[in-house]
C-alpha cells in the first residue's frame, strides 16, 4: 500500500477506460512529480513496487539538482530531456512574466509551452516504447512537478490507448495535487522568489503551479494539427503500425 506516496502528485494511470470498451492494465505504467519531493518513506514504497525503468523527462540541471537515490541496479534510466521548461524558450519568453506579472500572460506563456511539448518529446518517444515493449515495467514518468510533460507524455500514450479525452483531461487534472502541497508546505513564496527573482501575484502563481484543461487540449490539438492525430505521431517518432498494436497489447485490455 502506497500511503505515502498517494500524499503526492502520484499514480497508477491503470484502470482508466478506453473507447473500445476496455481498460487500461494496471501495475504497467505510473506517473509521478520528481525526486525533489521524495523522502525516505517515498523511497521505500517505491522500491517495493520494483520498478524496473524511469523515463525521466527533466532537464540535466534538473536531475542535477535533484538525483533519485532510490533506483536498484536492475532500474533502467532514461533521461529523455524534453528541454520545455519556460528557461529553455528563451529569456524573451522568461522575461515576459516579469514584465507583465498578470496571470493572463502566464496562461498565454504556459498554453504556449504546451503547443511546443509534442514536438520536443517526439525524439524520445521511440526509447520510451522500446523499454515498455522489453517488458522494462512497470515504468514510472516523470518530470518535476508531474503535470506540465509528464501530463502531455501520458496523454499521448492514454490518446493512443482511445482513452476518450475527457478522461485523459480528468486524469490531467488530479495532478493539481502539486500545486495544492506546495501551497501548504509554507515555502512556496521563497521558491518562486529564488525562480523570478520576484513574487509574483496570486492569481499569477495560481496559473503557473496549476493544471488548466485547454493548456492539455493545446498540446493534444498541436497533435492533430501537425501530425493529423496520434496516429501520425507515433510514425512520425518511428513507431510503425506493428509497434503500436503491442504497445496497444502491453498497455490495455481488449
Amino acid at each position: 500500500m502506497t500511503i505515502a506516496l498517494s500524499r503526492l502528485n502520484f499514480r497508477d494511470i491503470g484502470g482508466l477506460p478506453t473507447g473500445g470498451g476496455g481498460r487500461v492494465r494496471p501495475g504497467i505504467l505510473f506517473r509521478s512529480e520528481g525526486p525533489a519531493s521524495f523522502v525516505e518513506d517515498h523511497h521505500a514504497e517505491l522500491s517495493e513496487l520494483g520498478f524496473r525503468a524511469v523515463a525521466d523527462l527533466r532537464s540535466e540541471t534538473e536531475r542535477q539538482a535533484a538525483a533519485h537515490g532510490w533506483c536498484g541496479p536492475d532500474c533502467r534510466m532514461l533521461d529523455l530531456d524534453m528541454n520545455t521548461d519556460l528557461r529553455a524558450q528563451g529569456e524573451d519568453m522568461w522575461m515576459s512574466l516579469g514584465r507583465d506579472p498578470t496571470a493572463a500572460r502566464a496562461a498565454e506563456v504556459m498554453e504556449h509551452n504546451y503547443g511546443l511539448m509534442p514536438q520536443a518529446f517526439l525524439r524520445h518517444l521511440p526509447l520510451m516504447v522500446d523499454a515498455l515493449l522489453a517488458r522494462d515495467t512497470p515504468m514510472l514518468v516523470h518530470c518535476t512537478a508531474g503535470k506540465d510533460r509528464t501530463g502531455v507524455v501520458v496523454a499521448l500514450f492514454l490518446d493512443l490507448l482511445d482513452v476518450p479525452r475527457p478522461v485523459i483531461i480528468e486524469d490531467y487534472r488530479k495532478s493539481d495535487t502539486f500545486g495544492q502541497n506546495l501551497r501548504r508546505s509554507g515555502h512556496l513564496k521563497s521558491d518562486l522568489q529564488k525562480t523570478f527573482g520576484f513574487v509574483p501575484p496570486d492569481d499569477m502563481v495560481a496559473v503557473l503551479i496549476g493544471v488548466r484543461d485547454d493548456f492539455l487540449a493545446r498540446a493534444l490539438d498541436t497533435v492533430s494539427a501537425q501530425w493529423g492525430g496520434v496516429e501520425g505521431y507515433f510514425d512520425a517518432a518511428g513507431v510503425d503500425g506493428p509497434r503500436r498494436a503491442a504497445l496497444r497489447r502491453l498497455l490495455a485490455t481488449d
